[in-house]
């Protein structure tokens, strides 16, 4: 039997994680001398409010050795085999971290690492796309070479509402924070080739400028795999994320839209009012 792990960056809902029955690996989020473990013992909302008091952004890290030898360990005594998807190795160690947990538990040859190259439910759509496989009885080899060539077309981006997180995490200068505020720009960030680039800035109120973005990209929408689509966000309101879920739904081109809230260690960089859309091209 071929078991999933993530790390806690793929932003699956509970739900999801249940239905796919994904093991999730949490990364840590630190608030001065204390240590959470994202998902499980602090909430993007406590993020916020201790940000704000305190002006900084938590310092986020990789999943721990022990974590991560303590989650593979049962399984692979059990005789089973893993594939682990982990955020993009240029924006956390956690991909090392799983693969020398895999050889200090003298199981490389049964536990496959994947580097997302992305972050989020980037992540989500490639571990949802490998249990498709599982489920379909192929080999753990096949799969992750499935999957490797799959990674290059997830298309994962974001608008932002505030540029002050980004500013406090060293992601955004002073000036262009000041200016974001005062111009009212929202820049979209895109994941390319495992990292996050800056990309259009639009300019407006939050909640016309997301469905601007996503409107924006119906082309790339109309082209992407029929599967599923994702709406991730760190705390849009309720009548954004339906308006963005009916746009979706007019368009009849996917079996499924997931909504979900993007984590801790995700919200800690982006803040709040942040959405995305995320899908696989064809």
């Amino acid at each position: 039997m071929i078991r999933i792990f993530a790390d806690s960056t793929a932003d699956l809902s509970p739900e999801l994680i249940e239905r796919y029955n994904v093991t999730i690996i949490p990364l840590h989020i630190c608030l001065d001398d204390r240590e959470y473990k994202d998902g499980l013992e602090i909430t993007p909302d406590e993020i916020y409010k201790w940000a704000d008091e305190h002006n900084t952004t938590p310092k986020t890290s990789a999943v721990s050795m022990e974590d991560a030898e303590n989650a593979f360990k049962p399984v692979i005594d059990s005789g089973d085999e893993i594939i682990a998807f982990t955020i993009s190795s240029k924006m956390s160690t956690t991909y090392n971290v799983f693969n020398i947990a895999a050889e200090n538990l003298n199981a490389a040859d049964k536990i496959s690492v994947i580097d997302s190259e992305n972050l989020s439910t980037g992540i989500g759509l490639l571990v949802l796309a490998a249990y498709d496989m599982v489920k379909a009885g192929e080999k753990r080899e096949d799969i992750v070479d499935a999957i490797n060539k799959l990674r290059p077309m997830v298309r994962a981006s974001f608008v932002v509402d505030t540029l002050v997180y980004l500013h406090r995490g060293g992601r955004c200068s002073s000036v262009a924070a000041l200016a974001g505020s005062m111009l009212k720009l929202h820049p979209e960030i895109v994941v390319r080739d495992g990292a996050m680039l800056a990309d259009k800035k639009y300019r407006g109120r939050i909640d016309t400028v997301t469905l601007d973005y996503v409107h924006d990209m119906e082309l790339s929408l109309l082209d992407a795999r029929p599967e599923r689509v994702f709406i991730t966000h760190s705390g849009a309101s309720d009548e954004v994320v339906s308006k963005v879920k009916e746009y979706l739904q007019s368009l009849k081109c996917f079996k499924e839209i997931h909504i979900t809230r993007a984590g801790g260690v995700i919200s800690s960089h982006c803040g709040p009012g942040t959405l995305g859309v995320l899908f696989i091209a064809k």
